[in-house]
């Protein structure tokens, strides 16, 4: 195997630095290498978009009000050589140069290098695609459509530095690791399911009105919302949530949201007062379409059933010392998707052709996608171990199957996933969904079949330790 394809591993448990560059500690003594204790700074940026600005890549209309703020939550766990950044972006992806400017700008905050920053999207729909190259693509070409508005995302990359700059000069101390999960009742849904003579659709999505496909079979998912949580003694410091499904309740009417994963998340935040990160799971093809049928005021109710599971999870919290903070980093390729219609001549004349301005946003996210993957770009699949917990973070619209997949890898683990962080991608399908025919795989999917097995291999490598 080439040497650039094996596992890394940072670790942050007062040893020396294997991976990354290492640089001064600027933290307390408590937190320093070798200390054996911990130490947690907690932050967030308003990263709401302006009006006028592109929704969902320019898929859907543009941004007319605000409903909701969108925000950028993270802390930086500190207590080795190199601190370690999580954050979670209300955005819908974040891809490509634009992924590695916020990896590269909260690293730079942190004083770490930028594989020791895990970027991951929310994927909400009535917010932002960030895509650089992309759109430079969309100006240059004179394509008369946008992506994103460059000078906004460097705004909202510099708030959210700043905000973690600020965090970091009153650091927590943290002594104790939680783990709880809850079930989440009546929110995701598979977008595949039968139809009553046996036939497959994979037609049911965020908002669904079909009432066949509302009283078909669950499909596969994952029913466990799950909650990691930082302590120092019997004082909550932090927790971060994740559950399985898209995040929208209806989208696409001008109003720029969180929705209601972000809403029951805010919940939390103001009656706990314990900072609150939500993340996405692998939910590429896990909608709340079943229990949902786009109905505004659905969302209070989606919200509800959200809320009930984080409180639940938060009661069934076990608590343990924490004893370890290890980063490692399985490196992962997946090749571009080279069938008709993209191809780079395709994807080149559908930048110039494309019949509506969304035709020419995906062909520049297509593009700037293969620009990198044909240069060699590999993508990160990197594992935090807490010890009593490990999340992972997948890349793109990865499908539940593949988070169902890393439990069964650590059955003894507490295993959170986490998609959506580089969304270049856009979905990462398992092989039946491509045998079956799968619908959804028409566009916003520019990885190659064959993917399954890249994938799992990497899982394997990633969860082996």
């Amino acid at each position: 195997m080439p040497q650039d394809l094996l596992p890394r591993r940072t670790v942050l448990k007062g040893s020396v630095l294997t991976a990354g560059l290492a640089l001064a500690n600027p933290w307390p003594a408590r937190a320093r290498a070798g200390s054996g204790e911990f130490a947690l700074a907690p932050f967030v940026a308003d990263v709401t978009i302006p009006i006028g600005h592109p929704c969902m890549g320019g898929g859907i209309q543009a941004a007319a009000r605000v409903d909701d703020p969108l925000s950028a939550c993270g802390v930086v766990l500190l207590g080795g050589r190199q601190p370690v950044v999580l954050v979670a972006v209300d955005w819908c992806e974040i891809r490509n140069e634009a992924f590695d400017r916020w990896r590269e700008a909260l690293a730079e905050a942190a004083q770490t290098s930028p594989d020791c920053v895990l970027v991951s999207s929310v994927h909400q729909h009535d917010a932002p695609v960030a895509d650089l190259a992309a759109q430079r693509l969309l100006e240059a070409s004179g394509a008369g459509a946008s992506v994103c508005d460059l000078s906004f995302h460097e705004r909202a990359v510099q708030a959210t530095r700043r905000a973690l700059s600020e965090a970091l000069k009153a650091p927590r101390r943290v002594t104790h690791l939680g783990v709880g999960q809850a079930e989440v009742r009546d929110v995701a849904s598979n977008r595949r399911y039968h139809l009553p003579d046996g036939s497959l659709r994979f037609d049911r999505t965020s908002a669904c009105r079909d009432a066949v496909a509302r009283n078909a079979e669950l499909g596969t998912i994952d029913p466990w919302l799950k909650t990691i949580s930082f302590w120092d003694g019997d004082a909550p410091v932090a927790a971060i949530s994740a559950y399985a499904t898209h995040p929208m309740s209806y989208y696409g009417q001008g109003g720029i949201s969180c929705d209601f994963v972000g809403l029951a998340r805010n919940r939390r935040q103001s009656e706990t007062g314990v900072h609150q990160i939500y993340l996405s799971g692998a939910s590429g093809n896990v909608t709340a379409g079943r229990h949902n049928d786009g109905a505004p005021e659905n969302r209070a109710v989606l919200t509800g059933r959200m809320h009930a599971a984080m409180s639940k999870a938060w009661d069934t919290t076990q608590r343990q010392p924490l004893e370890q903070i290890e980063l490692s980093h399985t490196p992962l390729r997946l090749e571009p998707r080279d069938t008709a219609g993209f191809t780079v001549e395709d994807l080149q004349r559908r930048l110039k052709e494309g019949p509506r301005p969304f035709d020419r946003c995906l062909a520049a996210m297509g593009l700037a996608w293969r620009a990198r993957a044909d240069a060699g770009h590999t993508l990160d699949m990197p594992v935090l171990d807490l010890g009593g917990a490990r999340l992972v973070l997948l890349p793109g619209e990865s499908y539940v199957e593949y988070q169902l997949k890393a439990q069964s890898l650590a059955p003894d683990a507490f295993v959170v996933s986490a998609g959506y962080g580089e969304c270049a991608t856009g979905y990462v399908p398992i092989e039946r969904a491509w045998q079956e025919g799968d619908g959804n795989l028409g566009d916003w999917c520019w990885v190659a079949q064959g993917s399954e097995a890249a994938m799992n291999a990497a899982l394997a490598k990633a969860l082996s330790a």
